[in-house]
């Protein structure tokens, strides 16, 4: 006789177990990443040249510096969290996407070197937004749509 009790077997498995994980999710994950890496090294930059060099306003490129870190933390934690296929995780990612359009933006319009990374963020923000709200992106994170919350308990 098993000292499992009935409760146990039968709670259903983590999304995780339910198979690979659909590349969509991967690549969202790695294009958070990306960001959250670009994030902390344009904040650590700062950091440094504030510290060590002549900037017009010491205490504005620190704060800078450590905003920005501190900001990186956002699609650093996502990324991971949609590696493990943690449901929360897609929030933060969404958000962060959704931030990163307005940057962009104001990247195109300045007439200087910084166009093509505008462009970069723009392809880079749009195509992780299109990555993060698939449905089989939903599926594998376990996220059920509005609606479907009913009709799933009802099934069970």
């Amino acid at each position: 006789m098993s000292s499992e009790t009935p409760a146990s077997s039968e709670t259903p498995a983590a999304p995780e177990a339910a198979g690979p994980r659909p590349r969509r999710l991967t690549y969202a994950a790695a294009l958070a990443a990306l960001e959250g890496l670009a994030l902390l090294v344009g904040g650590g930059w700062m950091l440094v040249l504030g510290l060590t060099g002549d900037p017009d306003d010491r205490q504005q490129a620190v704060t800078g510096g450590v905003t920005l870190i501190v900001l990186a933390l956002l699609p650093l934690l996502a990324a991971r969290g949609l590696l493990g296929r943690r449901g929360w995780s897609r929030g933060p990612a969404v958000v962060t996407q959704i931030m990163a359009l307005p940057v962009a933006y104001n990247l195109l319009q300045a007439d200087s070197a910084v166009i093509p990374a505008g462009i970069a963020l723009a392809v880079v923000a749009v195509t992780a937004l299109v990555l993060l709200v698939n449905a089989e992106t939903n599926r594998a994170l376990g996220i059920r749509g509005p609606g479907n919350v009913e009709k799933q308990d009802a099934q069970k």
